[in-house]
């Protein structure tokens, strides 16, 4: 009796071990399945609203939609803007950390470094930022090592100086005009420093600390300079009309350091496909999300074949003569 009794807790005991085990593997079968089913939370934070950035934006949620990556279906993008404010930046960037998002695209290297400042855990992407390593956003372009890597907008500042002075061969003296606030900003204007002395150029600072003193610093450049030089700068471009609107009846040409700012009245430029660059942007997403690849060792990716533009509308108003050869 004592046999039988031994025997049927050894048998019971050996199924409910067998029905704990199979429930175990039901629930990691269950996890799977609900982690392959998961609706991905993406940020994007922009720094502000100009042609440019907003196409880099674009490029980025065509390129993840091309990838699979849908808006609504299996990926949900929550797109801020920071309306130029960087204390909007900080904001945002918390608000993505809070809501423990998947992934964070920052445009614009302002929006850039708020991002990164905050969100340790979580992998970052950036785009239009100069020079990521400069502006301490990566311990090196090539070899990133943490949560953060993107794509460059460095545009070929040398070359759009050789531009201006085959454009307005008379130029001597050159404002250059950009954003004190913007890293990205004093990063192109030393290399068109370098590149005027070289060249023989004179020129002059003129630097602004918001959108609000376009428009007075501008005005102190009439009669002084013989043209205006802008980089590719978040500020100055959303206030380009602002600039043309002082600069082209004084007859000054202004050479820009992207294309958008030709609508607004730019003369020309050697730019880059802002929405290619999102798009580029969005092939590193890809990686990130699918597990391929991390930030840490996903070098800094750039643009390459840097398209010439010149707007002849400008041109013929400020009397500026295309060369044949251009």
């Amino acid at each position: 009796m004592k046999k039988l009794l031994i025997s049927f807790f050894v048998v019971m005991l050996l199924i409910v071990s067998c029905s704990n085990k199979n429930t175990e593997n039901n629930k990691t079968d269950t996890s799977t399945t609900t982690d392959a089913n998961k609706v991905l939370k993406i940020g994007i934070l922009q720094l502000v609203e100009h042609s440019a950035l907003d196409q880099a934006n674009k490029g980025f949620v065509d390129g993840l939609a091309e990838a699979g990556y849908i808006n609504g279906e299996n990926i949900e993008i929550d797109y801020q803007n920071a309306q130029g404010d960087q204390a909007n930046c900080v904001t945002i960037a918390q608000k993505f950390v809070n809501d423990r998002v998947d992934l964070i695209l920052a445009i614009a290297t302002p929006a850039a470094q708020a991002v990164a400042n905050l969100a340790k855990d979580i992998p970052v992407l950036i785009t239009a930022v100069t020079d990521p390593a400069d502006s301490k956003l990566v311990a090196d372009n090539n070899f990133p090592g943490g949560n953060v890597t993107g794509t460059s907008d460095l545009t070929p500042v040398e070359e759009q100086m050789e531009l201006l002075r085959k454009l307005i061969p008379s130029a001597q003296k050159v404002a250059f005009l950009y954003s004190s606030s913007e890293a990205n900003s004093k990063f192109q204007i030393d290399i068109a420093k370098k590149k005027a002395d070289e060249m023989g150029l004179l020129y002059v600072d003129a630097t602004i600390t918001n959108p609000n003193d376009i428009q007075q610093v501008v005005q102190s450049l009439v009669g002084k300079v013989d043209v205006i030089y802008v980089p590719t700068d978040n500020m100055v471009s959303a206030g380009m009309a602002n600039v043309i609107a002082i600069s082209s009846p004084a007859k000054i040409p202004v050479i820009c350091g992207e294309a958008a700012m030709l609508d607004a009245g730019g003369l020309a430029t050697y730019g880059i496909d802002y929405y290619e660059l999102g798009r580029l942007t969005s092939v590193q997403a890809s990686k990130i999300l699918s597990g391929q690849s991390s930030p840490a060792n996903m070098p800094i990716e750039y643009m390459k074949n840097p398209v010439l533009s010149i707007n002849t509308n400008a041109a013929q108003e400020l009397g500026v003569l295309i060369p044949a050869g251009l």
